[in-house]
């Protein structure tokens, strides 16, 4: 089968970053789905497994994560899907990716795809919708319809997870929703995704919120670049307040939290498939339910770039256009 992927880790703009291979199609497990992959998106994940990761002497690594496909074959214990079956999904980080022509994926994080959108819509949404979804409501605790009263500042509200972050707390919660963006077009596209108010990033946070009359703030989604932002994230948090962050950093000094009480919490999308916990299967079901808001006209794609068919070139271009930090929405490629 068609795959892309890299035996060394590399710079997107050296020869072999990324390669067009040919591979053995994969088998799948007991309760694995064989899907034939026809949309991907990329994640930062992405361009940082690519940038750091060391395949095994000979060996290819297969990036990718999001898909939607159809499922061509099923694993003996699978009970909830069948062939033909058109999916979405975000696979586990331990197993080879989505950038292959035949994936295979534990029933268990999957979903049916939406009806109302195409391969390429549908492949914006399952790893940034998971985890915007996971941040909201398990790590931050916010109750499906409660949030009355409440502030929930999204850090970088224009991005893959913040663009859909927005939509599900505006859908789902009664938050009061800031973002940050620093350009007139993505200031634009959190208003239309539901932020109420946008402020601008490249200035002290804090104080941007009070000269828009915000003392403080219950929560604050951290989505990217929180070591710059850490000190006016602290500030800006009222006493007992929390603070979820989902970049990495070299360092983060908890001690500053403390003397405000504020809560920290990470989220990462790929622990309960790492882990295989007992809850794994939430993450079909929540699928199912964005799935459910999309075809209800409630939460819309967030697609921003279609940079044509999945190969090596294209992918190329899709991680330099991620690593550039101007991406807004997803960047997703469809066929083979």
């Amino acid at each position: 089968m068609k795959a892309i992927g890299f035996a060394q880790p590399l710079p997107i703009d050296q020869p072999g970053a990324l390669q067009d291979i040919e591979l053995p199609a994969p088998q799948p497990g007991p309760r694995d789905l064989l899907v034939r992959v026809q949309a991907v998106s990329v994640n930062p994940v992405d361009t940082k497994v690519r940038r750091n990761a060391k395949p095994a002497p000979g060996q290819f690594r297969v990036l990718g994560w999001d898909a939607v496909g159809t499922v061509e074959a099923t694993g003996a214990q699978v009970r909830n899907f069948q062939p033909g079956d058109r999916v979405y999904y975000a696979g586990s980080i331990l197993r080879p990716g989505t950038n292959s022509e035949l994936h295979a994926v534990d029933e268990r994080i999957v979903a049916l795809a939406p009806k109302s959108l195409s391969d390429t819509q549908a492949a914006a949404l399952p790893l940034t919708s998971i985890t915007a979804y996971e941040l909201l409501f398990d790590r931050l605790g916010v109750a499906h319809g409660g949030g009355a009263g409440q502030t929930l500042l999204v850090v970088g509200g224009a991005g893959g997870v913040g663009s859909i972050l927005i939509q599900l707390a505006r859908q789902l919660t009664q938050l009061r929703i800031v973002a940050t963006a620093s350009r007139a077009e993505t200031r634009q596209w959190c208003l239309d995704l539901g932020a109420h108010l946008v402020v601008d990033h490249r200035f002290p946070l804090a104080a941007a919120l009070r000269e828009e009359g915000i003392a403080s703030v219950d929560m604050v989604a951290s989505l990217t670049q929180t070591e710059q932002h850490y000190e006016q994230l602290i500030e800006a948090l009222m006493p007992q307040g929390k603070l979820a962050v989902i970049d990495d950093m070299p360092v983060l000094n908890a001690m500053p939290l403390k003397s405000k009480c504020i809560s920290l919490h990470w989220e990462i999308m790929f622990a309960r498939s790492s882990y295989e916990t007992p809850d794994m299967h939430r993450q079909g079901e929540l699928l199912a339910e964005v799935a459910q808001l999309v075809d209800a006209g409630r939460v819309r794609t967030t697609l921003g770039e279609q940079f044509g068919r999945i190969d090596a070139a294209n992918l190329t271009r899709a991680h330099a256009f991620i690593e550039s930090g101007k991406a807004q929405g997803k960047v997703v490629l469809e066929g083979f």
